[in-house]
């Protein structure tokens, strides 16, 4: 069915983020079997042509968003690191602020600190997404 979408990224990250957009399905992503199955594909095949498209695993993408929408959170000033990694999915903060210093360079509060030094707020904010 859609198997030789590659010349469209847009259709996989559609795919991946459903109809609503990253703030409301960041949390609740389908496993890629279940993805897979949306675009008539085996998983191993969903894989590779999700990867194609967007350098990524789907679980690689679907972590870089949750840690994105968290930075956003944090950024926004919308709640403390705890609560912005629960929000994400995370329901280990060591765990996140592992896998958000890995991604961004630094632990939370000091990436964001960092930001909001260097930048109007607003800049801050858009270059979390």
């Amino acid at each position: 069915m859609l198997s030789d979408s590659l010349g469209a990224p847009t259709f996989w990250i559609r795919l991946v983020l459903g109809k609503e957009g990253p703030a409301d399905t960041v949390v609740g992503l389908d496993s890629s079997v279940d993805l897979a199955g949306e675009a008539d594909m085996s998983e191993s095949a969903f894989h590779r042509h999700f990867k194609a498209a967007t350098t990524l695993s789907p679980l690689q993408y679907q972590k870089q968003l949750r840690l994105q929408e968290a930075r956003r959170l944090l950024l926004a000033r919308q709640c403390d690191v705890a609560s912005a990694a629960h929000r994400v999915g995370y329901e280990s903060p060591s765990q996140f602020s592992r896998e958000y210093s890995r991604l961004f360079g630094a632990p939370p509060l000091r990436d964001v600190e960092q930001l909001l030094q260097h930048g109007s707020t607003a800049d801050a904010v858009s270059l979390a997404g």
